[in-house]
């Protein structure tokens, strides 16, 4: 069985056309040099964190996003939460890889909102864990092909494995159905995205048996 040194050089091996791989290639618009090892270095430090901790939940997505992942390496997380990222888990400070300067994605603001009000341990990844983008347009997303979710498969398999979580959620109906193609059992939520803020929120919390937030107060059980 691979460790996760071994998990990061496999998922460093993936090539795929029309898809970057953050924890391999570099960004000639906006990545510094070593970049790439910076992204495998930041994964390693939260996957090993979530090792040794231990996670309540996995939370999956369909794909990395441009302005997240692509840039990052951590899935649902941009270089403005890195910061939160690395507090969540209680790892080192993680570190950007890109020059200029740092750049929000929305679905990840919605995500780390909400995960700062649960306060749980969990370990955030992608179906496909690369950024796929439409053809000449590298600063695009685009939805992973059959063959492309596939040939990661194994990959979802070991963190599922080894992480032993309590729950996986599907993050959007495209993860859920993309899971379930894998036959990985997931609960699903509403994707943040494209005006589903709310009905994200409201999903995540009855997952969790808790109730909002309200103004000046911590979540409670219900």
């Amino acid at each position: 069985m691979i460790d996760t040194s071994g998990f990061i050089e496999a998922l460093r091996g993936l090539r795929f056309n029309n898809a970057f791989n953050p924890y391999a290639e570099t960004c000639q618009a906006y990545d510094l040099v070593e970049a790439p090892a910076v992204r495998r270095h930041n994964l390693k430090m939260v996957l090993d964190a979530a090792l040794d901790r231990g996670v309540e939940s996995i939370w999956i997505a369909r794909d990395l996003g441009y302005r997240g992942g692509r840039r990052t390496g951590l899935a649902l997380t941009d270089e403005v939460h890195l910061g939160a990222h690395a507090a969540l888990l209680g790892t080192a400070p993680l570190k950007r890889a890109t020059r200029g300067p740092a750049v929000a994605e929305r679905t990840a603001t919605v995500i780390w909102e909400v995960l700062r009000e649960l306060r749980r341990p969990i370990f955030l990844w992608n179906v496909f864990p690369l950024h796929p983008f439409e053809e000449d347009s590298p600063l695009s997303n685009r939805c992973h092909t059959r063959d492309e979710r596939y040939a990661c498969s194994h990959l979802l398999q070991w963190l599922i494995e080894r992480l032993r979580p309590r729950s996986v959620v599907a993050i959007g109906r495209d993860a859920q159905a993309a899971l379930a193609d894998l036959d990985v059992a997931a609960e699903q939520v509403r994707h943040p995205s494209y005006g589903g803020h709310n009905e994200f929120r409201a999903g995540v919390y009855s997952h969790y048996c808790v109730s909002p937030r309200v103004e000046g107060q911590t979540l409670r059980l219900l």
